[in-house]
């Protein structure tokens, strides 16, 4: 039987100050193949953005293991590239200047310095950014900069791509666009991405399963649901789609009927 390209085994979270602790997360177990779109979502405070910390390496586990390709993942590492809500760029660098950092981190002593130039406009490209290569962060807009830290990300050649719901402070327009260049580079690049979000409908657009979480603490997976939606998905044409409206009511029957918010289960 072949090994899961990721495997999240029986991970359990917990946080102590002082004489409290507070256990987080669970027994999380779930299985990602090679090039799946996985969506993470719950009501705040049920862990989410801790497990996608951990599958980053930035948070250790209290109990269980990650594996990325049979490997142990307890550390960062390029293979695990994360893109914040917050785009996270150095604002003194210019667009080509905050890729480049990442690209000749990575690839300093593997691409020459033309190889490196070229892979660094190519993903830049990738996000429709060339045109703004010398900008400063200050010079463009909050979705441009979103776009710079996908292309920053995209250009460390990671096995996953793990997003912390990466158009979450932006405009519905400009989320709409992010979200289709997202889906045009998961089809074209046929990468493994995870996503942290609240948004229903965002997760049932661009996902291959949605991941449900219990609510916190010690929040653990209520169900994964599959997206039975063929690629490429097209939102307008989704709007009457059955399909589509099925994966979206059984998300909002989860999160709003079974396991409503902390603040409105009373």
């Amino acid at each position: 039987m072949a090994m899961p390209y990721l495997k999240i085994d029986h991970v359990d979270k917990s946080f102590t100050r002082g004489a409290a602790t507070t256990e987080v997360l669970r027994d999380i177990s779930l299985t990602i193949e090679n090039g799946e779109y996985v969506s993470i979502i719950g009501h705040s405070g049920c862990g989410k953005s801790t497990l996608l910390n951990i599958i980053a390496g930035l948070t250790p586990v209290t109990s269980g293991a990650v594996l990325l390709e049979n490997q142990e993942v307890n550390s960062p590492g390029p293979d695990r590239a994360v893109v914040f809500q917050n785009h996270s760029l150095l604002p003194w660098l210019t667009v080509y200047e905050n890729v480049s950092l990442a690209v000749n981190k990575v690839f300093g002593g593997r691409k020459n310095r033309a190889e490196r130039d070229e892979w660094i406009r190519h993903n830049l490209a990738l996000v429709h950014m060339s045109h703004a290569l010398d900008k400063r962060p200050s010079e463009i807009s909050g979705g441009m900069k979103q776009r710079v830290g996908i292309a920053r990300a995209l250009a460390m050649e990671p096995k996953i791509l793990l997003l912390d719901e990466p158009f979450g402070a932006l405009d519905a327009l400009t989320r709409a666009h992010l979200q289709d260049s997202i889906m045009d580079i998961h089809m074209r690049l046929k990468n493994t991405m995870i996503m942290i979000t609240h948004d229903v409908d965002e997760a049932v657009l661009l996902s291959d399963r949605i991941v449900m979480m219990t609510n916190g603490p010690a929040a653990t997976i209520g169900e994964v649901l599959p997206v039975h939606l063929a690629r490429p998905r097209k939102r307008l044409d989704l709007v009457a789609d059955a399909t589509y409206s099925r994966a979206r009511a059984a998300v909002l029957e989860f999160l709003y009927a079974r396991h409503k918010a902390p603040s409105i289960a009373a």
